[in-house]
């Protein structure tokens, strides 16, 4: 990679693995939305950034070279993703899914918003859930500035969704998952070091520690180890995955929890990977469903 400053720009050149629809549109995040010219604009560590991409070269807009270890940690340019296609790559299924997701890197969220975000994406709809991210990000998160005529805010903080009471965070329209965000916001304050040691403990530790937040089961937990934990021995299984394997892979009666222990044993630590390409070939590709739609999760 070439690495290149100009004028609240960075500019990349030379990138390999990265392509930006397979990267915001594998289900792994919320905060980001295609402009019409084809960009993508979203909010980091507080930081309203646009990234758009021409070939190898990919350009950060709204941020400047001081701040280049955001986009280096978030976009985990520092990971070889040749490598891992290879080692994944274990048959002819994997081989189409990762040429049809080549450019996918997973990115390293906060855990605190990937937990509240997928708390929220249980048995929903990616367009709601990115409605109710920003409903709760404009009614308690803070004002960070407008870019191409729309104004960004900050998630909330812990402190903040904790102080909010139930009734608001319910007109963000989240729902039932209200008194589940609020209960979560009041452990958080004090298990926050907890939380944040989870990168640090077993996939086992993790995941049963998780569950044990209401409205947290394995599908979101998993969700959370993988996006935000580096567990990437995980496997998190939705509908796209279910009908990927169950289609591709095993019996199309068999239960999520077998899903998952087959694809851990087959792919490994780099399980979470493997999901990631499985996921986006599937729901790109309406694979096990006669229907191409694209939004549920």
């Amino acid at each position: 990679m070439d690495i290149k400053n100009n004028k609240n720009q960075i500019i990349i050149e030379d990138i390999k693995d990265f392509k930006l629809s397979h990267i915001f549109d594998c289900g792994q995040c919320f905060r980001w939305n295609r402009e019409k010219d084809g960009s993508y604009t979203g909010v980091v560590k507080n930081k309203v950034i646009n990234v758009e991409q021409d070939g190898s070269t990919v350009v950060f807009n709204n941020i400047g070279i001081e701040d280049y270890s955001i986009i280096n940690d978030y976009f985990d340019l520092n990971t070889d993703y040749s490598e891992i296609k290879m080692l994944v790559n274990t048959d002819e299924i994997m081989d189409e899914a990762i040429k049809f997701g080549d450019g996918i890197r997973i990115l390293n969220q906060d855990e605190w918003e990937t937990m509240i975000s997928f708390m929220i994406s249980a048995n929903n709809r990616i367009p709601m859930i990115k409605k109710v991210i920003e409903n709760l990000s404009t009614s308690f998160g803070e004002y960070i500035c407008n870019y191409r005529g729309r104004d960004y805010y900050s998630f909330p903080t812990t402190e903040q969704l904790a102080e909010a009471p139930v009734e608001r965070i319910q007109e963000c329209k989240a729902g039932f998952r209200s008194p589940r965000i609020k209960e979560a916001a009041n452990r958080f304050l004090t298990e926050k070091d907890i939380i944040y040691d989870l990168k640090n403990k077993s996939y086992d530790e993790g995941l049963v520690y998780l569950k044990t937040y209401t409205g947290i089961g394995d599908k979101v937990a998993n969700c959370i180890l993988l996006f935000s934990m580096r567990q990437f021995d995980t496997f998190p299984v939705d509908v796209w995955v279910r009908r990927v394997m169950q289609t591709l892979y095993v019996g199309n009666d068999t239960k999520d929890a077998d899903i998952r222990k087959f694809a851990e044993n087959k792919f490994g630590k780099l399980s979470g990977y493997a999901q990631q390409y499985l996921f986006y070939y599937a729901r790109e590709n309406g694979i096990g469903t006669k229907t191409t739609e694209k939004s549920t999760i």
